[in-house]
């Protein structure tokens, strides 16, 4: 693949340079080198998933190295792989042409072949996972092969405080952009302190990635305590854990699109966590912090998982109701408005509203829409429904806060 690139490269350099049988300065040299390292780093990888139950680290080693063996062979490179054994489950990274090629180089090599295979950037997998090669050092086989027994499992914290442009509005420039700056610079010094990553800052969350779970609740609380001593309370923060790969087609999709939802939750206490971080936390730590953390039980992760990724689907659909809510999550309608409402404090159909509300900013800060667009592309019957409901949750009209941003 590498030198696939420089050949790519090297030829829409000749036909711009015209260096063909001459010496070529160091400055178009190193301008080359330059587009080189910009054309192959820049590639997209392919990470998979196999589910092998009873896996062990050395059957693992054994299999990379066979893969490693032939890569060459199917245009390939093997880059590296995390195992769960535990879990039963093992993540390779491979840049290949395509994921058909990841399966046959699998097939090939020793006929464990992927239960789903997602397409990455290099830079989310380093800051999710730490790496995007083999660690330096390990354990070694009798053989010489390095044994990796690093999983892919993280915790993941998403910390959401007022959105800038809204604090532009409400606050003028200048001291938006100060409390912005002061905020992001606490989470980012809290994630640091306490062996997390920030994994993703998009503007509207800031994404931190941990090992262990104590870590990442304690990076938790003393965000917490640092807003709440700036005397600002309008934040919420999340914790989930996952994979990177699972039914979503992005890297840790499925653990993102909880924590998305999960911020919507109105709350009294400042921090949610899932029922599956609650179970990896002392008890001691979560006694302690009753006051301002909410555990969530497995049944109501259950359902806010279905929830949203059944919003998360139809949200553009105009049409789509309390009615179709009830049928696609198999409750009475006064049913599906109590668990809601308790769960999450929002009727049914106001969730959705807000739902499609916080799709709607997402897609207004990319200025690529007018108003009319952003309203039919988020589901609201017409522009002017959809200012309206804007106005009334945000304190601004649409193209004020396009104007903003």
């Amino acid at each position: 693949m590498f030198w696939d690139a420089v050949s790519k490269v090297a030829e829409g350099y000749k036909r711009f340079s015209a260096f063909d049988g001459k010496i070529i300065p160091l400055t178009e040299l190193f301008t080359f080198k330059i587009h080189l390292y910009s054309f192959y780093y820049t590639m997209p990888i392919f990470m998979d998933l196999h589910i092998v139950p009873g896996v062990n680290a050395k059957d693992v080693a054994e299999a990379h190295s066979r893969d490693v063996y032939l890569e060459k062979d199917h245009h390939c490179k093997c880059l590296t792989y995390w195992i769960d054994e535990m879990r039963g489950h093992v993540f390779c990274l491979i840049d290949a042409p395509n994921k058909e090629t990841v399966y046959e180089l699998h097939n090939r090599s020793h006929g464990l072949l992927p239960h789903k295979i997602i397409e990455v950037e290099n830079s989310f997998v380093e800051s999710f996972l730490g790496r995007i090669t083999d660690p330096d050092s390990g354990q070694y086989t009798d053989t010489g092969l390095l044994m990796l027994d690093d999983t892919s499992y993280r915790i993941i914290m998403s910390v959401n405080t007022t959105d800038s442009i809204l604090l532009h509005h409400q606050l003028g420039l200048a001291a938006a952009v100060k409390k912005v700056a002061h905020q992001n610079a606490i989470i980012r010094e809290e994630i640091k302190k306490h062996a997390g990553k920030e994994a993703l800052h998009n503007g509207l969350e800031i994404i931190g990635s941990f090992i262990a779970a104590e870590k990442a609740v304690s990076c938790a609380f003393a965000i917490r305590k640092q807003l709440i001593d700036l005397a600002d309370e309008a934040f919420a923060i999340q914790i989930h854990a996952g994979e990177p790969v699972s039914q979503r087609d992005e890297l840790f999709g499925d653990t993102l699109q909880l924590l998305k939802g999960m911020s919507l939750i109105r709350r009294n206490k400042p921090i949610i966590i899932t029922a599956g971080v609650k179970e990896l936390i002392a008890k001691d730590m979560l006694h302690k912090s009753a006051s301002h953390l909410m555990a969530l039980a497995l049944p109501d992760e259950h359902l806010l998982i279905s929830l949203f990724d059944l919003l998360e689907k139809n949200f553009a659909n105009n049409e789509f109701n309390a009615d179709q809510y009830a049928k696609t999550l198999t409750m009475s309608k006064s049913q599906l408005y109590r668990r809601i409402t308790a769960l999450t404090g929002y009727s049914p159909n106001d969730l959705l509203k807000e739902y499609r509300l916080e799709k709607a900013k997402e897609l207004l800060r990319k200025k690529k829409y007018n108003i009319s667009e952003v309203a039919f592309e988020t589901g609201f019957s017409s522009p002017s429904y959809f200012t309206k409901c804007f106005k009334a949750t945000f304190g601004l009209l649409p193209l004020s806060y396009l104007e903003l941003i």
